[in-house]
């Protein structure tokens, strides 16, 4: 049979990834298969590695020693190359590289090559502008990924250029990063050949571009698509070069009618973009973006859900082709010409579809220390030690094993060391960056997009990497941490449904892996606190704050420096968007994470219930908040949410919860209201929720029981309320006049267990089970204290809600439990 050294994309499939590569043979199966489910995928043709064969076998080197096959030159230089001497790396990469640069490029290819390049032209005109890719025969292995590793050319003209940079891809495949990467993972350098694609380029330079997973990067969650974005041509975040914009969208909605499943829009800084550069000089060039554009989405709803949905049609093909689940790593653009999506690459996912999820291993801070700098955390781990800011690759020799790598960005020029360290911080790059997929690979903890760690953090400083939450910290010195390990497995059925409580919304994804019934507790003022950190207030009275500002004179220069400091950091945080807009988005966001998390399971938010003490910590709080002497007994939950003071900011939470049960679509989300004294108080909430239509919708409304008027009062309560949830810390502080944030001595003097608290708890599951209501507890007594746990069950309750930590440990608990009454 012929060799074909030059192959159209649309002849190719996936059977054909042994001559032209995974991206290649991806492509063309992409455009022959796809096509008519609105996968939109540019034409091209691939190089083959027939190609590459042909040139090593045929291209002659002279050397001192005589002459020699190309082939032959490569096998001799790297036969003794140590990939942890980056300077005899560096040397013996680089001439194999320019081997290849000068040999001769025989006339066949050539030929087949300007052949296939005029039939682009006739399509496109005269000097059509391409994109130059490698492709790996071993790439997208489920075990590895050679993606990246080698060289891209963008907006190529002309047969003389395409034939250099095909030239120059080929030699791509001995860059130190590439030698290294093989031979790291076993490889033999003659067990991967290379192709090359040559494919029309779309406008994105005039628009914008990104890359996009259909997984969750990090944890694994395989509901949502996860979508980064920026302006320009996309090398830019593949290279780490911005922080670019990230959407999240929940996939099993796609397909849901009347519902916009996006559950997450951070604006990215996206200052700077690739463009085509000047004809013949330079094929590309980089600009700043202007501060508008910084401020603007680069994707519309409409545009984010397209590409979701593209993104889903590609893992549903690939799964079936490949007879496994196949989440996918794709990179998409748009044209700014015609203003449609595009897909220019596709690849299955390689790190967190081999992830192991029967044990779940947790990283826990115990200790704080001053914040460094913080950005995008990748991975959820912890590790302290000695810093090693590098800014330049050439200075890459000074990096010692185990050093917390700090740099500007990263590119895979430098992942002989990257393998090394102890974790990577970057000022540039977001989660899809090269510093993030390579730390996902190499299962080390990256903080990405910090802006500054490179000034703030120096070299032999020993710090604290923490990328266990979204937001990514590095601390001043060495932390404490504790690392546990949850096997996960169901066991037995239970006679209690077992929930959990999530603190951040950002750790719902991870914990959903553990068995459970859903979430007996989401606290909205975790997502206040890390995620919006002004006070709701500030941003309803918005307007009003600027307008006093305004219209204060230098004289009353006190308030006028407070209004200032509190107007300047609103404005920072909200930058062009609505301020209640901002706050309802933020809200919904992060409950929105939650309830997708753990779909369709039930998941129960209870409304905001910080105190005002803590409520003053918030940007603004100081205008709108009283001096309380003892805040646990004061101007908090159901009480704040009717008062003239702040029923406004109530009902921006009410915004939220409907955006995302009616707009999003989570029907399993359903709220809680904390601290109601009375059932007249809970009437008064009642009817605010009721005036945004939600009870009609289905919602079901619950109150905690955590004050004795909701014991003593137990049935009153529930003529208003759909059921009750035990708050048992408060609860027991009530009951025994103990203020659990006073001092020790009186702290310790009882607990839960006290015969007084369990009569309480008791006494309301009983009222709860009598009126056909529910009863379940969320406090901290069942996670701290197992025997606790079997008493709740012995009494009937309907459902624990426990910290996700011991939700194993407890299971295994009242399973032994359950055995030993059955032998009694």
């Amino acid at each position: 049979m012929k060799k074909q050294y030059v192959i159209p994309f649309s002849d190719l499939s996936f059977d054909d990834i042994p001559r032209v590569g995974g991206k290649n043979a991806s492509l063309g199966e992409m455009i022959s298969a796809l096509k008519g489910e609105g996968v939109r995928v540019p034409g091209g043709f691939a190089v083959s590695a027939d190609a590459y064969w042909h040139i090593l076998d045929s291209s002659i080197v002279t050397t001192l020693t005589g002459k020699m096959s190309l082939r032959d030159f490569i096998k001799k230089t790297l036969a003794s190359v140590n990939t942890r001497n980056i300077a005899s790396l560096k040397r013996k990469g680089l001439a194999v590289r320019r081997a290849i640069k000068r040999a001769h490029m025989p006339e066949d290819i050539v030929a087949d090559i300007a052949d296939a390049y005029k039939k682009l032209e006739k399509l496109h005109g005269k000097g059509v502008d391409v994109a130059v890719r490698s492709s790996a025969t071993a790439e997208d292995l489920p075990d590895a990924s050679f993606a990246g590793q080698q060289e891209t050319y963008l907006n190529i003209r002309g047969e003389e250029a395409l034939i250099k940079a095909v030239r120059n891809c080929f030699a791509s495949l001995f860059t130190d990063r590439a030698i290294s990467y093989r031979q790291d993972k076993g490889f033999d350098h003659f067990s991967v050949a290379l192709s090359v694609g040559v494919q029309k380029m779309v406008r994105s330079d005039r628009a914008s571009s990104g890359v996009l997973f259909s997984i969750d990067t990090e944890s694994g969650f395989p509901d949502i698509v996860l979508i980064n974005g920026a302006w320009g041509l996309g090398e830019m975040i593949v290279q780490g070069e911005v922080i670019p914009d990230e959407y999240i969208v929940f996939k099993p909605f796609l397909e849901k009618k009347g519902v916009s499943p996006i559950i997450h829009k951070s604006l990215g800084k996206k200052e700077r973009r690739m463009v085509y550069g000047e004809k013949h000089k330079k094929p590309t060039r980089i600009e700043t973006v202007e501060e508008k554009k910084r401020r603007t989405y680069t994707l519309s709803d409409t545009e984010v859900l397209e590409l979701a949905r593209a993104a889903v049609t590609i893992e549903n093909h690939y799964t079936k082709r490949r007879g496994t689940w196949t989440p996918m790593d794709i990179e998409w653009a748009k044209d700014g010409n015609d203003g449609k999506l595009y897909i220019v690459q596709a690849r299955p996912e390689t790190v967190q579809s081999q992830k192991d999820f029967s044990t779940i291993i947790t990283y826990t801070r115990e200790g704080d220390a001053p914040l460094v700098v913080k950005g995008a955390s990748v991975g959820s781990y912890i590790v302290s030690g000695k810093a090693r800011v590098i800014l330049d690759a050439k200075d890459m020799h000074l990096f010692q094993d185990g050093e917390i790598l700090v740099t500007d960005m990263t590119d895979p020029d430098w992942e002989p060391i990257m393998k090394r360290a102890g974790a990577i911080v970057t000022d540039k790059g977001g989660r899809t960056s090269h510093a993030a997929i390579v730390s996902r690979e190499l299962g080390i903890p990256c903080i990405v997009g910090t802006e500054t760690a490179t000034r703030n953090i120096h070299t032999g400083d020993v710090v604290t990497v923490d990328s266990t939450g979204s937001d990514g910290v590095v601390l001043a010195g060495r932390v404490p941490f504790s690392v546990s390990r949850q096997k996960v497995k169901e066991g037995a059925k239970l006679p209690v449904k077992i929930m959990m409580n999530i603190a951040t919304p950002q750790s719902a994804f991870e914990k959903s892996f553990i068995p459970n019934d859903g979430v007996g507790l989401a606290r909205e003022e975790f997502i206040i606190a890390s995620d919006i950190g002004i006070h709701p207030m500030a941003l309803v009275r918005y307007k009003e704050l600027k307008k006093e500002y305004e219209k204060l004179s230098k004289a009353s220069s006190s308030r006028k420096e407070i209004l200032e400091k509190i107007l300047r950091s609103i404005d920072a945080y909200i930058g062009d968007e609505k301020p209640t807009d901002f706050y309802v988005d933020r809200l919904s966001y992060g409950i929105a994470r939650i309830a997708a998390a753990f779909y369709p399971k039930e998941v129960i938010v209870r409304f905001s219930d910080f105190k005002t003490n803590e409520y003053r910590n918030l940007i603004g709080g100081e205008l709108f908040e009283p001096q309380e002497e003892n805040p646990m007994l004061g101007w908090r939950g159901a009480s704040r949410y009717y008062h003239p003071d702040f029923q406004d900011a109530f009902m921006l939470e009410l915004d939220a919860i409907e955006k995302v049960r009616i707009a999003m679509g989570f029907d399993n989300l359903h709220v809680m209201v904390p601290f109601c004294r009375t059932p007249q108080e809970g009437r008064k909430v009642k009817k605010l929720i009721q005036s945004k239509g939600l009870l009609s919708k289905g919602l079901k409304v619950y109150v905690m029981c955590e004050i004795p008027s909701n014991v003593i009062e137990a049935d009153a309560f529930l003529d208003v309320f759909d059921g009750m949830s035990i708050g048992s810390n408060d609860l027991t502080q009530l009951v025994l006049g103990i203020d659990r944030d006073g001092h020790g001595a009186v702290r310790t003097i009882a607990h839960e267990t006290d015969p007084s608290v369990k009569k309480s708890v008791s006494s309301v599951i009983q009222v709860c089970k009598k009126r056909g209501k529910y009863i379940g507890i969320c406090g901290q007594a069942p996670s701290d204290i197992p025997s606790f746990a079997k008493f709740l069950v012995d009494e009937g309750i309907e459902s624990m809600s426990l910290n996700p930590d011991v939700v194993m440990k407890t299971r295994s608990y009242l399973q032994s439990a359950k055995k030993k009454k059955r032998k009694s």
